[in-house]
């Protein structure tokens, strides 16, 4: 496995090594001591998702609040997704800047989002399998997030935004600069 460092800091791209032949393909997509060797974390993974999606599905901007906070290490496991993360870390050099990657069957990138990012991915293919680890376990009252369509954020999300399928939930969340207390 190697890794990739995107503009913000703590967010990389890991890419596995795949054995292809004439039957197919085998990686090993997670090793605890090796990600954590590649990333210079010591993160413990406590709970798995996975989600099946279609075409123009946007899942996000999404985060756990407080000292419910999550990292995650998300990938691709059928289809492809464009899969954004957003510094939202008091402090940082990169506050509010946005890295997004695109993650597939093919590629087999993983993104490791720590603690203290939004996140969210829309799907690129007819379909996407998409799966994650986090390091904190779910909490409802500790959901939180930011508007896909932020202007501050300006993230381009590739599909048209009216081709875009969101949830309700998604479509009410507020825009960075209407937030008034810190998520981290």
């Amino acid at each position: 496995m190697t890794i990739e460092l995107t503009p913000l800091e703590g967010c990389v791209l890991l890419k596995p090594r795949v054995f292809n032949d004439d039957r197919g393909y085998f990686f090993e997509s997670y090793n605890q001591q090796t990600f954590n060797e590649l990333t210079g974390t010591n993160t413990t993974f406590v709970q798995d998702n996975q989600s099946f999606s279609s075409k123009g599905t946007l899942r996000g901007l999404h985060l756990q609040k407080g000292e419910h906070a999550q990292a995650k290490l998300v990938r691709v496991v059928k289809g492809e997704v464009l899969d954004v993360a957003v510094d939202l870390r008091p402090g940082s050099a990169t506050y509010g800047q946005y890295y997004g990657a695109r993650l597939s069957e093919e590629n087999q990138h993983q993104l490791f989002v720590p603690r203290g990012f939004a996140h969210g991915f829309v799907v690129l293919s007819d379909t996407a399998i998409f799966a994650y680890k986090c390091d904190n376990f779910y909490n409802k009252a500790s959901e939180g997030g930011l508007h896909y369509a932020d202007p501050s954020l300006n993230i381009d999300w590739i599909l048209p935004a009216d081709v875009l399928q969101t949830s309700e939930k998604d479509r009410i969340l507020p825009y960075l600069a209407d937030v008034q207390e810190p998520f981290f």
